[in-house]
């Protein structure tokens, strides 16, 4: 008898320079997060996952292309599920490229949302389950400071200098 596959989580973990990568897919092959160990609202294994290899073997090389200088663009299907308002700021750091950096108040601008909207909007870039393949860690203060990062200030510094934004 074949298990049904609704609502397995599957799961792996990937060695990175920021540390170990812990990544989960839903069944259908959609990439739904990206944690670092001691993430603010990071995932954790759950006795009921499954770990298999094969969901993310085109998100390991991906990866491992970006960390080697040799990708500027993650190219994967995501599932990220969140508030209406979660997925549109979500959807905003897709569109921030590699090298560049934009501040919380233009990302509220990019999804209609009023300057007012900022801290929600801050939340939200918290709230991200995909770090890295979703930027953002390019998300900084109007006045150019690195402000917080879920997976902790020194891997965003990490992330940064790695994209050129900092210099080592």
């Amino acid at each position: 008898m074949t298990m049904p596959t609704t609502g397995i989580t599957y799961w792996t973990s990937v060695d990175s320079p920021v540390g170990p990568l812990l990544l989960t897919a839903a069944p259908t092959g959609e990439l739904t997060s990206l944690s670092v160990p001691g993430q603010k609202g990071g995932r954790t294994v759950g006795d009921d996952w499954r770990r298999d290899l094969g969901p993310f073997r085109e998100a390991e090389r991906q990866l491992a292309a970006y960390f080697a200088g040799e990708l500027k663009e993650f190219r994967l299907d995501l599932r990220a599920v969140g508030t209406p308002f979660r997925e549109k700021v979500w959807a905003a750091l897709d569109d921030v490229p590699y090298g560049a950096t934009v501040s919380y108040g233009e990302i509220a601008t990019r999804i209609g949302a009023p300057r007012a909207a900022v801290r929600a909007v801050g939340g939200a870039i918290g709230a991200n389950p995909l770090l890295i393949v979703r930027p953002c860690h390019r998300v900084i203060g109007s006045d150019g400071s690195l402000t917080g990062y879920a997976g902790g200030l020194e891997r965003k510094v990490r992330l940064l200098t790695h994209e050129g934004v900092l210099r080592p």
